[in-house]
Order: C-alpha cells, then structure tokens, then sequence
C-alpha cells in the first residue's frame, strides 16, 4: 500500500511541543487534503477503500502519541515539583559532597576518606586556579577535620573557592588520591532537566545525588 507523499507528510511525527489545538488544526487539514484526493482520483483506477482507513489510523496514532507524551510531560512537571517541596528543608542545611568550597574565613569541615591499607595520608589544598597553596599529615581513619584556612606561618589565606585532595600513602608509596568531600551551606534547591541541584554559599553547583550527608549548620 502506497501512502500519498502530500497525506504522508501530514500524518508525519509531530514536534512533542505540539498542543491540542495544533493537533485539531491539522487534523482538519488533513481531512481537507484526504476529501480533494478522493475527489481527484483516477475513475478507471480509484484508491481501494482501505488505503484511506489506513491514513485515517495512522494520523490517530499520531494524535494520540502526541496526547499521551503532554501527559507524560505534566506529569513528571508535577513529580518536580513535589521533589522541590520534599527538598526545600535542605536550604540552610550544611551538604556534604565531593566538590570545591567556598572559605568566607570561617573554618570548613573536611571529611577525608583515606585508602583502607594506608599507613599515612596527606591532605592538599589547591585555589580556584588549582595551585596547591597547603599540604598537611592527617591520620588514616575517616574522620572529620577542620580547617581554618590559615598557612603554617599562621597567615590566613584569601576568601575564595578551594579543592581539597586526599593522599593515601603505603609507606612511601601513594596508594590513591581522591577529592575530598566538605560540607558547605545550601542556599537553593531547583530542578534542571528533571534532575535536583544545589546551588552552595560561594556559587558552587552539584546535583543533589552527589550529597552523601546533610547536617544542621555548625554541628
């Protein structure tokens, strides 16, 4: 069975944008354009019958694609939207994440994770340009530490954004380096492409799967 090109392109997919209205419109048109084929055809060769009940159902599943998919679309709005709601307790939180943090001068808490077999680790911290401006012997546990942002010298260093690295070393050996995980204050939840951010104090951004836990400011 051949399809005309000029109905085809009628009962073509149509953009997921496309709304009832749209779908009315060209429904109509295709109707239009189905009347003037039936009334042009060949009197000595006339389009069998169950051609047009062909076009006919193929522009329906069109139509009722096209329906379902804006349903689909409401109702994982709707499914957002109650995950923000769920989520709007987490303004304020303190999130824990793998991820740079912003130091405004008050201390941050650093919860390092080193290697299981580690016989001593080291924390670095790099700027925002990722120079490596600290380097510091911690202990082999995952515990959490507190870092003040002050050198050695005791000079503090500038606000600004910082990444933390974790070394793990076997004797003189570095077993593995992994970012460290701080915990920084949620200023926004919002919802990007059907998935939860976070935005933190100093701008950072991550998406909320990244949280590993969440504490009340100051704890």
């Amino acid at each position: 069975m051949e399809i005309s090109p000029t109905l085809a392109a009628a009962a073509a997919p149509m953009p997921p944008q496309a709304t009832a209205s749209e779908i009315s419109s060209d429904f109509e048109t295709f109707l239009r354009m189905l009347t003037v084929q039936m009334q042009n055809q060949d009197p000595l060769n006339p389009v069998d019958s169950s051609d047009y009940a062909v076009q006919l159902a193929t522009f329906s599943g069109v139509e009722q694609q096209v329906l379902t998919n804006d349903l689909l679309r409401g109702i994982a709005a709707q499914a957002g939207t109650s995950g923000l709601a769920q989520m709007a307790g987490w303004v304020g939180m303190e999130a824990r994440a793998a991820t740079p943090a912003y130091f405004d001068g008050a201390p941050l808490t650093l919860a390092p994770q080193p290697a299981q077999f580690a016989t001593s680790a080291q924390i670095v911290v790099r700027d925002a340009q990722g120079l490596e401006v600290q380097r510091f012997d911690i202990g082999t546990q995952a515990e959490t530490i507190s870092w003040a942002g002050v050198k050695a010298n005791g000079q503090p260093l500038p606000n600004g954004v910082y990444q933390f690295e974790t070394i793990s070393f076997e004797g003189a050996n570095a077993l593995q380096q992994d970012t460290t995980a701080v915990y920084g204050r949620v200023t926004e939840v919002r919802m990007e492409n059907g998935e939860a951010m976070l935005t933190l104090a100093g701008g950072q951004t991550i998406a909320a799967g990244a949280v590993t836990a969440l504490r009340e400011p100051g704890s």
